[in-house]
């Protein structure tokens, strides 16, 4: 396939995208938002995160 074909069906597919609005779901919007309430901090991974073990610390409190 030539480039001009190619960038042809590439401006097109923008095209389409760019002027494409679908009709917008409040009430989806809506649930998934409340759906969120219960993570206050936003931390999702607070509790994986392991304990300081760098040898630096002791080097930095020497001096």
């Amino acid at each position: 396939m030539g480039r001009g074909r190619q960038k042809a069906k590439q401006t097109k597919v923008a095209r389409k995208l760019k002027y494409f609005s679908p009709e917008t779901d409040y009430r989806a919007l809506e649930r998934e938002l409340t759906s969120r309430t219960d993570d206050v901090d936003g931390d999702d991974y607070g509790d994986q995160i392991p304990p300081a073990t760098d040898d630096w610390g002791d080097i930095r409190s020497t001096r």
